[in-house]
């Protein structure tokens, strides 16, 4: 049997998660043809891991300029995107176009025009695309799924979602990149997209219109300074830096071998710093949002996210017509530092207690109880390893009884929330989603989506 030939755009921490069960578990059945990405520092670092501690081999490593060229001479049949979100669109489109199926990490991408683009060039090409929501693979989210199918509350009305980013993952997204709304359409598109996806797939309903505010509070020279914290917004970034040593905001890149490799050492070649002070002038994200959300069947969401938190996780409470279904997870906090799956690990500072996760049902005029979930293990909740299952798995089934593959259609229902989120702040107005991009306008159910 001919294996089944992958390649990967984009070497950064998130890709080694997908590429390792790859070229691990799953060789027997896949091959990974070529890596592509800006840097040939990472992709050295890369093929090296590739060729030593996981026992593979060297693969071509096409710079990005060459993608082109990457698709013609190693001929993948499935093209793993997992670069910088505003670049997602064109690997995606060009993917398509040369006859590949394409898995990209979230979001699919971060603005309408780009969106638009993707659905056009899916449906001239024929070809698949997936979404790497891990977010509906994890135990936990799943047996939420489980209960509101069962209808353990009856219909849901209404969902309330607060997700907390802390000090240390929160942070993070204010070092990168993401902190540019041209490049991650701001978190709203970047973050969110897990969450409005999630409610999106536990609804089985299509977002219909938003409204919503945000502003940068935290984050950012002027609001340290007004805190009087300006002292914090003294150097540029953090490794090189020794007056940054005490800062709790800080970052070294030279902390381990995996940020060394990646990042350091790549620094000239890809223009990329990853460690930027948190406090600095140019960021023109939001670290605090709000929406409401009303969905094409009624229901209606109501979300928040804080990224300054001194605590890390999620609270979700849907309502039904029945009872109310409370779930949580504070299971602690952690940072992508570029290590393996299996090193994955989770963070405790102090005032950061973990509570775990659990679900409570409240049903109407009964008692409430508790709802048994064996715990998971692994990055994210579990999902990741079971998401990579689903990609790289012969006998993986082509049909999921959760739903939770994720086409292109769907992937767009999850990134239009915070689009129009976007549009919303900047012009203070609700903003209907069919405006941005007309998703089947037929179709009421998210299943009734690709």
């Amino acid at each position: 049997m001919s294996k089944h030939r992958f390649a990967f755009v984009g070497t950064g921490g998130r890709a080694l998660s997908f590429i390792e069960p790859l070229v691990t578990t799953y060789r027997d059945s896949n091959e990974l043809v070529a890596l592509c990405d800006l840097s040939p520092t990472r992709m050295a670092y890369y093929n090296a891991m590739l060729s030593g501690e996981l026992g593979y081999h060297n693969v071509p490593a096409y710079p990005a300029d060459r993608f082109g060229a990457l698709l013609r001479e190693t001929k993948p049949q499935t093209v793993f995107v997992c670069s910088k979100d505003d670049t997602h669109h064109d690997y995606i489109i060009r993917s398509l176009h040369a006859g590949c199926d394409v898995i990209t990490e979230k979001p699919m991408t971060i603005d309408a025009a780009k969106c638009r683009a993707i659905l056009a060039a899916q449906r001239t090409s024929g070809r698949r695309v997936r979404v790497a929501f891990n977010y509906r693979w994890a135990p936990f989210r799943t047996k939420v799924k489980e209960l509101i199918a069962a209808g353990t509350i009856g219909r849901i009305r209404s969902v309330n979602l607060e997700y907390l980013l802390d000090t240390n993952h929160g942070a993070d997204y204010f070092r990168r990149w993401h902190a540019h709304a041209a490049e991650s359409g701001t978190l709203l598109v970047h973050k969110s997209t897990h969450h409005f996806d999630l409610v999106n797939w536990w609804l089985d309903a299509i977002p219909q219109q938003v409204f919503a505010f945000g502003d940068l509070v935290f984050y950012g020279r002027a609001n340290a300074e007004a805190r009087g914290d300006g002292h914090l917004a003294r150097y540029p970034r953090y490794t090189g830096h020794p007056e940054s040593k005490n800062d709790p905001f800080r970052l070294d890149l030279d902390e381990s071998a995996a940020f060394r490799g990646l990042y350091r050492a790549a620094e000239e070649d890809s223009g990329y710093i990853r460690d930027h002070n948190v406090f600095r002038s140019d960021i023109d994200i939001y670290d605090q949002m709000s929406l409401n959300v009303r969905y094409r069947t009624g229901e209606l969401l109501t979300y928040s996210l804080t990224c300054y938190s001194p605590r890390e996780g999620m609270r979700v409470c849907l309502n039904g017509d029945r009872g109310r279904i409370e779930y949580q997870e504070f299971i602690g906090t952690h940072m992508n530092r570029a290590v393996r799956p299996g090193d994955f690990k989770l963070d405790q500072k102090p005032g950061a207690e973990a509570e775990g996760e659990w679900i409570r049902v409240y049903p109407h005029f009964k008692p409430s109880y508790l709802v048994n979930v064996p715990p998971a293990t692994g990055a994210h909740g579990g999902a990741d390893a079971v998401l990579s299952h689903s990609f790289y798995s012969p006998d993986a089934p082509a049909t999921d009884p959760w739903g939770r593959f994720a086409g292109h259609e769907q992937g767009a229902a999850s990134i239009l929330v915070g689009i129009a989120g976007v549009e919303s702040i900047r012009h203070n107005t609700p903003v209907n989603l069919h405006h941005l991009v007309p998703l089947r306008p037929e179709a009421k159910k998210l299943s009734e989506l690709v």
